[in-house]
């Protein structure tokens, strides 16, 4: 009988693992569209092409004839009439569907029908993918339209600042995959940066901080680059930005934050805080205690002047208030804050925060918008009229809809961007978690948690762009890039048309158009990837794949580079011994790719049955009995699913040798990041027996001095045993003055080695 593990980002239906195969005729649209109908013969453009288009679409006459010129390298006049035409026209009866269309081929025509102006630039959307390809059309009829209503891309400029050049090109690329919502995030802990006139010192002060920290968070002691950092986009700057954006079908989201993630405006104006003093513009990343004050009117009236600056610059409904990530410590000990929960009626903080929420949606609804916050809204009770956007998961999404307000999931563990995109060590520095592309690909925002009747509450999804490893616009597209495409057929294709496979071979053609809008992409996104499998005897099975097509496999296991000449996968890999695992994907002969390199560590305890007082968190709870004793080590970037996590609560570990042998050895690696909350241990035992009721303590230590992996390897008089507990004392809440102080204190732990 086979028992399975399955590293994290590998995907999870092996059959999907397999290479892909074109069709024989495919139009490379992402997203797909609804319908392709295909018919004889092909439209080529030349010299004679022509645009023809009503009054009304002349913007998006001009929009393609800017585009097909920049591919075709010849002009193409807008005409009334014309034989070669691409015809351009609005019909809502003949396309019933909101921003859909009709786009029709011909050897002598193309036909672009919209239900509306939207729906006719989707349309040349979709004709201007296809026209980077190649010169010639295949005929055909497509019908097309949108999943979703909302279909937005986040990104964070708080964090790291880009040129308003760069954000053009992000908004253009959002409308190229029929995105059409752009989620601007303004202001954090680390920078203000949109202009508000009344308040000069958001210019002068909240945009700006001293330095900026170098590495990861997680590193210690923490090392900064010394250099000022800072800026901030003026009024018109914003005005222009969401000019081009509407001429493109993109509505910008601005977001403000509140209560939380208010170090920046806080150090400009520190009367708005509880402690109304020692405040900076953060530094280094993270959530920080610092937070306007609820108990003050004068907040509220600040907070009121900055929207009232704000709103006229953006034509959008919503107004994104942020809400996450709001600690209550401030809160806790401020007089006029316990006076405010006192005076309301309040229950706690949390119902402070929905006061908070609810004043401002108040204000804002009185002034024609409404509001969308992060999850944490739900706090205290849900404002009135809120949107909710779902990013702890889906739990809240699920909750939001039930009460029936407007969702818009985005989950953490699916959706965001700033994880890495492969488990390659030279990936360059991100934030953490593991989020490939087939991940991304793979999420239906109408979850089998959520009744159908509640699905009309889903408005859309989004993926977000967190920018505290992104220093770069270049970075920034690596990171977004194909990810974001992904996205675009979550939100725009119909659920049961969605098939990764044929997605991978339309993206394969469609990087000729990244190429072209010149974007720095992950090119990487067909890695060579396994599925690792265990037998009761311990004898591990490696099946490798890819979805590249043509492409051979190629594996050591001498710790050799593979070359051509290695042996050649087949059908799996059996190891029954401590090994290296190298393997490399070849086409025609040459390597393509990077190198798969893979530990595979043997020992007493392996494919042993382990038995857990305390159960691990959801976020470190791979296969138990395997992740603990399965010859395969975390990683540094805790990312490769083989770290077990307890929050708060102690590991205490029994393994069963189904036999007394002699042991010499135990062996256990430990995760310290007290940046990340990831704590060691109080103290952590190895205890031995051999009936499994008395144990006899063979080893103990307190001592884990690397801000890292704490790697114990304890050697012991050769002792007989069955049964070995391993018991880590988690160090509980954490103290006073650390990250995170009095919340959980993260444990983490792989491999048990037993020799």
């Amino acid at each position: 009988m086979l028992k399975r593990t399955l590293l994290v980002g590998i995907l999870c239906i092996y059959n999907c693992l397999g290479f892909a195969q074109q069709t024989q005729k495919t139009l490379a649209i992402i997203p797909k569209p609804v319908s392709i109908t295909y018919e004889t013969g092909s439209f080529i453009f030349d010299k004679q092409t022509t645009i023809l288009a009503e009054k009304s679409l002349e913007a998006n006459a001009k929009f393609l004839q800017t585009a097909l010129q920049h591919i075709h390298h010849f002009s193409f006049a807008i005409t009334n009439k014309s034989k070669q035409a691409i015809e351009l026209r609005i019909d809502s009866v003949k396309v019933r569907n909101r921003e859909g269309y009709f786009l029709t081929v011909s050897s002598s025509q193309i036909s672009i029908i919209g239900h509306d102006v939207a729906g006719v630039f989707y349309g040349v959307q979709s004709l201007i993918q296809l026209s980077v390809q190649s010169k010639s059309i295949p005929a055909c009829r497509i019908e097309d339209y949108p999943r979703f209503a909302y279909r937005g891309l986040h990104l964070d400029v708080g964090r790291n600042m880009f040129p308003i050049s760069f954000l053009k090109k992000y908004i253009d690329l959002l409308a190229s995959y029929k995105l059409n919502t752009f989620h601007w995030h303004l202001t954090d802990d680390q920078g203000w940066r949109i202009e508000i006139k009344k308040y000069p010192r958001l210019q002068t002060v909240a945009a700006y901080r001293q330095e900026t920290i170098i590495g990861h968070k997680k590193d210690s002691p923490h090392r900064f680059d010394g250099k000022p950092y800072g800026g901030f986009y003026t009024q018109l700057e914003v005005k222009e930005l969401v000019r081009y954006a509407t001429q493109r079908h993109v509505t910008i989201i601005p977001e403000i934050e509140m209560p939380g993630h208010a170090s920046a405006a806080l150090a400009a104006y520190p009367e708005f805080g509880c402690r109304q003093e020692g405040y900076q513009t953060a530094t280094f990343w993270g959530v920080f205690d610092e937070v306007f004050c609820a108990g003050n009117d004068k907040t509220f009236s600040f907070l009121q002047d900055v929207l009232d600056e704000v709103l006229p610059l953006f034509s959008s409904k919503y107004i994104h208030i942020g809400g996450d990530e709001c600690p209550k410590v401030r809160w806790k000990a401020c007089p006029k804050c316990q006076q405010r929960i006192k005076t309301q009626g309040l229950a706690d903080e949390h119902e402070l925060q929905s006061y908070f929420i609810q004043r401002i949606e108040k204000y804002l609804n009185g002034k024609g918008r409404e509001i969308i916050g992060w999850d944490e809204i739900l706090e205290g009770g849900l404002s009135p009229n809120a949107t909710v956007m779902s990013w702890r998961g889906e739990a809240g999404g699920i909750a939001a809809a039930q009460q029936k307000h407007e969702v818009i999931m985005t989950p953490e563990s699916h959706l965001y961007l700033d994880y890495y995109q492969s488990l390659h060590s030279d990936e360059p520095t991100a934030a953490a978690g593991y989020t490939s592309l087939t991940k991304v690909y793979s999420y239906e925002p109408h979850t089998k948690d959520l009744q159908e009747a509640y699905y009309p509450f889903i408005k859309g999804v989004q993926a977000n762009v967190w920018t505290e490893y992104m220093p770069s616009s270049e970075q920034v597209e690596y990171m977004t890039f194909p990810r974001a495409l992904a996205l675009a057929e979550i939100a725009w294709t119909p659920k049961e048309l969605k098939d990764y496979d044929d997605f991978l071979s339309r993206l394969r053609q469609n990087r000729l158009f990244l190429q072209h809008k010149n974007v720095n992409y992950f090119n990487r996104f067909e890695e060579l990837n396994y599925v690792f499998l265990m037998e009761k005897s311990g004898k591990s099975i490696i099946h490798l794949a890819s979805t590249l097509p043509n492409a051979k496999i190629h594996y050591t296991l001498n710790r050799k580079n593979p070359t051509p000449q290695d042996s050649i996968f087949k059908d799996h890999i059996a190891i029954e011994k401590s090994t290296i695992l190298k393997a490399q994907l070849f086409v025609e002969n040459k390597p393509y790719g990077k190198i798969l390199e893979q530990n595979f560590t043997y020992h007493k305890a392996i494919a042993k049955n382990i038995t857990l007082k305390n159960q691990p968190k959801a976020n470190y709870n791979p296969s138990i009995q395997f992740a603990l004793g399965n010859g395969l080590a975390g990683n540094s970037r805790y990312n490769n699913g083989q770290w077990v996590g307890f929050s708060g609560e102690d590991l205490e570990a029994i393994i069963d040798l189904e036999s007394t042998q002699s042991v010499s050895q135990i062996g256990l690696n430990l995760l310290k990041y007290h940046w990340q909350r990831m704590w060691e241990p109080n103290v952590l035992t190895f205890s031995l027996s051999t009936d499994g009721v008395n144990y006899q303590e063979v080893y103990s230590t307190s001592e884990f001095s690397v801000n890292g992996i704490n790697k114990i390897n304890a050697i012991i008089k050769p002792t007989q045993a069955r049964f070995i507990k391993v018991f880590a004392k988690n160090k509980g809440i954490i103290p006073a003055g650390e990250y995170g102080a009095g919340g959980k204190a993260w444990l983490l732990v792989d491999e048990i080695i037993v020799n």
